[in-house]
């Protein structure tokens, strides 16, 4: 059961460094395009709530409502956050 359990966290965090990953990725691809469209407003509206919906929505598949998974996604997605903002 243990073992089930720390498989599952691995893989909890793993998922939320793919999450970070995706989410700040697409936003820096999103900002670098900002000064090359017509309309950067719908861009920045459009990107925000796509990459948001894509995010959310990961996390809700990796939870499972298991406050462990939620805690070992968020500290991998933050982590993620922490790398790419060096």
């Amino acid at each position: 059961m243990i073992n089930s359990m720390a498989i599952h966290i691995s893989i909890a965090f793993t998922a939320g460094l793919f999450l970070g990953l995706f989410y700040f990725g697409t936003l820096w691809l999103t900002v670098q395009r900002l000064s090359r469209v017509r309309r950067p407003g719908i861009l920045t509206l459009g990107g925000f709530f796509i990459r948001t919906g894509l995010t959310l929505l990961g996390f809700f598949v990796v939870i499972s409502s298991h406050w462990e998974r939620a805690l070992a996604c968020m500290l991998g997605f933050l982590l993620m956050r922490k790398l790419m903002a060096h």
